[in-house]
């Protein structure tokens, strides 16, 4: 349900995609944050911005710091310009009793069979079939973060939508709700027994979850 104003007891913050390296819309973060007023947040990807108010649990978009990702995926991040961000990369956390799992990146074909070390430059924004594999073998998994779309979602888009390896995961977990980044849009639909939310782009809207029972609300991002 859309909402203008947040009630946002024991829940936790949803972020979309943030663009954040922008100043007008690492300010929209920012304000989304402060709106939400959340101790605890998830974010889909395109975040480019890691200095973060509050711990926010976030799969790698195609547009990152892939220093920062590549950096946060090994553990070794030590910087003033990094705080409170947690990669999800093929594995889960749990999050205020939810858990949460996440696969980075987006599906090239002719990379998908590589090993990541064989990923340089811009190409670090793929996953790859290890990526999709050691997601796979989570269990118990309620809430993936994923930055692409699987098959089925009614996004407005120039393109055919949809990742068959992304279909593969849902079918393999069978969370009860996948997040999506991306797409700029917010669209609902369900495939298998998992309901799909293509979530709206930081600027325009955050989200809060009930981890009790996993319902989602839409609020407006305020002005920052």
């Amino acid at each position: 349900m859309y909402a203008g104003a947040a009630d946002t007891t024991g829940t936790m913050l949803v972020l979309g995609d943030a663009h954040a390296i922008d100043p007008a819309r690492r300010r929209a973060l920012f304000a989304a944050y402060r709106a939400a007023d959340e101790s605890v947040a998830v974010q889909c990807g395109d975040l480019e911005y890691y200095d973060l108010p509050v711990p926010t649990h976030f799969v790698a978009g195609n547009n990152e710091d892939f220093d920062v990702v590549d950096a946060l995926r090994h553990g070794r991040v030590r910087s003033r310009d990094v705080e409170n961000a947690h990669l999800l990369a093929g594995d889960a956390v749990d999050v205020e009793g939810v858990r949460v799992a996440g696969l980075s990146g987006n599906y090239a074909p002719t990379q998908y069979d590589k090993p990541r070390s064989a990923l340089v430059g811009e190409r670090r924004r793929h996953f790859v079939r290890a990526d999709v594999e050691r997601a796979k073998a989570l269990d118990d998994v309620d809430v993936l973060l994923t930055h692409q779309a699987p098959h089925g979602t009614p996004v407005m888009e120039e393109y055919d939508v949809g990742c068959r390896h992304v279909d593969d995961l849902l079918a393999a977990l069978s969370p009860d709700l996948c997040l999506v980044g991306h797409h700029h849009e917010h669209t609902e639909s369900t495939v298998g027994d998992t309901r799909v939310v293509t979530v709206a782009p930081v600027w325009e809207s955050y989200y809060t979850l009930d981890p009790g029972t996993l319902a989602l609300t839409r609020h407006e991002t305020p002005d920052a």
